[in-house]
Order: structure tokens, then C-alpha cells, then sequence
């Protein structure tokens, strides 16, 4: 506990508490204060300035990092004949339909993303009340119900961040891992921020952009400066 102690000690000071960083400054402190063996995972919270509760505000979408999110991600595709084959060929790690319907139904959850063809949904919605609440839902608005389906597996499986808003208005998303250094973790943070932004309900009135965070998973929050975004 001693070491755990000095170890978390070492990592706060490393970031001034009040100080609000730019965002290039920010990702050089928070790789900084990656400290454990394993590579952590750098995640932002950003506050926006919406309301969760009005359907047209219900921010959520997904983007393409320039340099992935570090980790393998585990496909699921609801698909059936050529839609299937083309999931399987992309390198989708389950594919299947009703019999994936009954495999979750029965406690399965051992896959990170969930893509589906249009004409799917009806079955994909007999689990939705196991999907939504873990985000793994599919939804046009991230382009994870479409027919495009060799493309977007093989986005999501290069690493795909999505984004939603929460109930308390706050996103919560991975943006890299520790190890990618600080310039790769600005450039898919960039990234992700442009996302967002882009994301902004027209219905959104006042400051959009309200007050953010990044840090890694062991360490303390690095404050950033979203000024500039707005």
C-alpha cells in the first residue's frame, strides 16, 4: 500500500490540479503519468452543453482514429447469405442471426462492437434491452447498422472510438493507449474532439464545448482547453 501510495503521489504532481492545458500540452502530461505495466488506456470526459433528455440532442456517433485505439476489437454482424460471407472475409469474429439472437439471449457477451445489416434489426432488437445498456446497440447514427459491411468491419476492427452522450451530459470515450506517445495521442484526440463537434445538435444553445478531461487509467485527470474548438 506504501508503494501504491508514493506511486499515486508521483503522478499528481506531475499535473498542476487548477491548470487548464492546451491540447498538445495535456497529451504530453497525461502519457507522463502512465505508471503501470500493463499500457494503459487514455479516455476523455467532456461535459457538453446539451440536453440528454430531448431526442435531438441525444449526442452520439463514431470516427476513425488516425492511429486505432490499441486493442483488438471482437466483431459481432447480424448478416445473412452474401451480407455474411463478406462480414466473415473482413475479419468479423461472430457472424450470424437468429442463433446470435439466442447465444446472447443465454449470456454471451464476449465481443466489444456490434454491426448489423438494415433488414436484421428486428432480430438484433430482441436483445436490445442487453445491448443498449452496455452501448453495444447498433445505430445508423454510428454507422453501425448499414450494408456496407466488409468496409465497416474492418473500420471498427482498426479501431473505430464511439461517442455518446450520457444522462448527465458527459461523453465518455477511449481516445489511445499511453504507449503511442504523446503525438499520436493529440492527433486521434484531435481526432475525436473534430468528431464531436461535428456532432453538435442545432437545437444546442450556449456553450457546447463546456469543460473537458483526459487521463489514463490509473492516473489522475489532465484538464484541457476546448476554447480553441468552439
Amino acid at each position: 500500500m506504501a508503494k501504491e501510495g508514493k506511486r499515486i503521489r508521483a503522478q499528481r504532481a506531475k499535473v498542476q490540479v487548477e491548470q487548464i492545458y492546451d491540447l498538445e500540452q495535456a497529451c504530453e502530461v497525461v502519457v507522463s503519468t502512465a505508471s503501470t505495466k500493463f499500457d494503459e488506456t487514455i479516455d476523455i470526459s467532456l461535459r457538453l452543453g446539451v440536453d440528454p433528455r430531448k431526442a435531438e440532442q441525444n449526442v452520439r456517433g463514431s470516427v476513425a482514429l488516425p492511429h486505432g485505439l490499441g486493442k483488438s476489437i471482437r466483431v459481432v454482424v447480424f448478416a445473412k447469405g452474401e451480407k455474411a460471407k463478406e462480414a466473415t472475409d473482413a475479419g468479423a469474429d461472430f457472424v450470424g442471426a437468429e442463433d446470435l439472437v439466442e447465444k446472447i439471449k443465454g449470456g454471451w457477451m464476449d465481443f466489444d462492437s456490434v454491426i448489423a445489416t438494415p433488414d436484421m434489426m428486428v432480430q438484433v432488437g430482441k436483445v436490445g434491452k442487453l445491448l443498449g445498456p452496455r452501448g453495444l446497440m447498433p445505430s445508423p447514427k454510428v454507422g453501425t447498422v448499414t450494408f456496407d459491411i466488409g468496409t465497416t468491419v474492418k473500420s471498427v476492427k482498426a479501431g473505430r472510438a464511439e461517442f455518446r452522450v450520457d444522462k448527465a451530459g458527459i461523453v465518455h470515450a477511449p481516445v489511445a493507449k499511453a504507449s503511442f506517445g504523446a503525438k499520436k495521442v493529440f492527433e486521434n484526440l484531435s481526432t475525436l474532439l473534430g468528431a464531436i463537434v461535428k456532432a453538435k445538435p442545432s437545437t444546442s444553445k450556449g456553450v457546447y464545448l463546456q469543460k473537458g478531461s483526459i487521463s489514463c487509467t490509473m492516473g489522475p485527470g489532465v484538464k484541457i482547453d476546448l476554447s480553441t474548438l468552439l
